[in-house]
């Protein structure tokens, strides 16, 4: 289950090409947008009301593939009466400039932590009305106050998931346990190494080892990242983000950088895999849910919000997409102790302290980072 995988049973076979081409034109398909393992993961939410999808309007949701347990799709329309057309995105690179240029009015999208700091600044979003969502209590007040790094005051989103970025290994194809981002640059894993195909989360790692802010905008910085990024370019076996959790699983290398939730699946496959933040620190990611401008349901967005703040709700998508919810009500709920406790998805405060959030650094220095990233292979 990958959240930047767009493609499911309800994508059309063509995939993300003609996906963004239905939603320029202004149609919609309701859908989960990824593989659905859904029937295989317990399910216990009843709907208790009965309308019918469209009764009282309709919601249209744009959020990440694999994002969501579509089966609380169903339960929404019945206990709400408000019809779902439901679209993903791969990135949020993808989803921006659909919103941004009105292509496609949709009512409630979910970026990440910096886009949603850019789509403040750039004056895209519409402040919360929190009446309309009284299940924000449920939100623990931890990841409130982490989210308003970007988001001051809370005023335009509610967390949805959170997690790491971390290293994934092989216990028994290293010759210790890692704990530091230089494994990465070790010859004797030539080869072994799976990059994450990532500007920002790339430049993060080199940026964390060498003892700079990730959030950077000073160039002499930079160039020393692009440098060590320019060093592991010939140790790599490949730059992925989808495909490190399958490879890893297969042991078809020792080392991948992955996102956190990714990693809670992997262990359940292979048990010879350990997951880590490395001792200099990496990114602590905040997803959560906005309301764009150019919304014309901005009620049933609420509504929308307001449900997926629901504890049961909040749990069912934590066993579907294992990304840690920041939903405390939901924690309470979940029986499994290895799940509850679990240092992967629920790290102490010790681990959280030498992370970092993104911050929107600004197009110039944005174009800065992208410009470097594609030197990297340059030696």
């Amino acid at each position: 289950m990958n959240k930047r995988n767009v493609l499911s049973k309800y994508s059309h076979p063509l995939g993300l090409a003609l996906a963004t081409s239905l939603v320029l034109t202004g149609t919609f398909t309701m859908a989960g947008c990824g593989d659905s393992n859904g029937d295989e993961i317990p399910f216990t939410i009843e709907a208790t009301g009965n309308y019918k999808a469209g009764d009282n309007g309709e919601v249209y949701v744009y959020n990440w593939g694999e994002y969501i347990d579509e089966r609380v799709i169903d339960v929404f329309e019945k206990d709400t009466g408000i019809k779902v057309y439901y679209n993903c995105f791969e990135e949020n690179e993808d989803m921006y400039p659909i919103v941004a240029t009105g292509a496609a009015k949709y009512d409630v999208v979910c970026p990440s932590d910096y886009m949603i700091q850019k789509m403040i600044v750039e004056d895209m979003l519409l402040p919360l009305n929190y009446d309309n969502i009284p299940n924000i209590a449920n939100i623990d007040a931890e990841y409130l106050k982490s989210a308003e790094n970007f988001d001051p005051g809370n005023l335009y989103s509610v967390p949805y998931c959170w997690g790491t970025v971390g290293i994934l290994y092989n216990k028994t194809m290293v010759e210790e346990p890692i704990d530091s981002w230089g494994v990465l640059f070790d010859e004797k894993y030539s080869q072994e190494i799976l990059m994450i195909n990532s500007v920002r989360d790339a430049f993060m790692i080199t940026l964390s080892y060498l003892g700079y802010s990730q959030n950077t905008t000073n160039e002499a910085e930079l160039d020393e990242a692009l440098a060590l990024l320019q060093k592991q370019y010939p140790l790599v076996q490949g730059y992925f983000v989808d495909q490190v959790r399958d490879k890893m699983i297969g042991g078809e290398a020792a080392i991948g950088v992955i996102y956190s939730g990714e990693a809670i699946y992997t262990q359940r496959e292979n048990e010879d895999l350990v997951y880590v933040v490395p001792k200099e620190g990496s990114n602590v990611w905040i997803d959560g849910w906005v309301i764009p401008k150019t919304a014309q349901n901005k009620e049933n967005a609420e509504a929308w919000i307001n449900f997926c703040c629901r504890a049961d709700v909040a749990l069912a998508n934590f066993n579907y997409i294992t990304y840690s919810t920041p939903n405390k009500a939901a924690r309470e709920l979940i029986t499994d102790d290895d799940i509850r406790n679990s240092e992967i998805a629920f790290p102490d405060s010790g681990i959280l302290e030498r992370c970092e959030t993104f911050l929107y650094l600004g197009e110039e220095v944005e174009a800065m980072y992208l410009n470097k990233w594609n030197q990297r292979g340059n030696q």
